[in-house]
C-alpha cells in the first residue's frame, strides 16, 4: 500500500501516516524501483490502533511502549490499564478544576451585574476583576452562598 492508501484504510490523512512513520510506529518497505514507501497489512493494523489509543487519550511515547510490548510477544494489556487508570484520575481531577472555575465564573458575572463600571485611577485597573471575590465574601456573609 502506498502512503494515501494507507491513510484512507485507516481513516487518517497522509501527513499523520508520515508522521507515525518517521517515529518508528510503522514499519514500510522501500520500492526498490522509486524508494517510496510500501505499506503492509501489519502497519494497517498498527496505525488502525494508534488512532484509537490517540481517542482515548494515550501519548505518542505511550503508543510506542504499547506497540514495543506486543512486538515482543509481551501482553501490553497491564501496562495499558495502568496508563488509562493513571490518565483517568488526571481527566477527573482537570474536570473537577473546570467545574470549580465554572462555578467561580458564573458567581463572577453574578457579582459584576450589580457592580459599577470604573475607571482607572492608580489604585484599580477593573474594579470588576480586583473585587469580584469580595461580593462573594459579603455574599456569603449575608448567607446568599454555601
Amino acid at each position: 500500500m502506498k502512503v494515501s492508501e494507507l491513510a484512507r484504510a485507516a481513516g487518517v490523512n497522509p501527513e499523520t501516516v508520515r508522521f507515525y512513520t518517521r517515529e518508528g510506529l510503522l514499519h514500510p518497505e522501500r520500492n526498490p524501483d522509486n524508494g517510496y514507501h510500501i505499506y503492509s497489512s501489519d502497519d494497517l493494523q498498527r496505525m488502525q490502533f494508534a488512532r484509537k489509543a490517540r481517542q482515548l487519550g494515550f501519548a505518542l511515547s505511550e503508543i510506542q511502549s504499547i506497540l514495543g510490548e506486543a512486538d515482543h510477544h509481551t501482553s501490553p494489556c497491564p501496562m495499558v490499564r495502568d496508563i488509562f487508570e493513571r490518565r483517568l484520575q488526571d481527566v477527573e481531577a482537570r474536570l473537577a478544576e473546570l467545574e470549580a472555575l465554572r462555578n467561580r465564573m458564573r458567581d463572577a458575572m453574578a457579582a459584576w451585574e450589580t457592580m459599577p463600571d470604573g475607571t482607572p485611577d492608580g489604585h484599580t485597573i477593573c474594579r470588576l476583576i480586583e473585587h469580584w471575590d469580595d461580593s462573594e465574601a459579603n455574599t456569603d456573609k449575608q448567607g446568599g452562598h454555601a
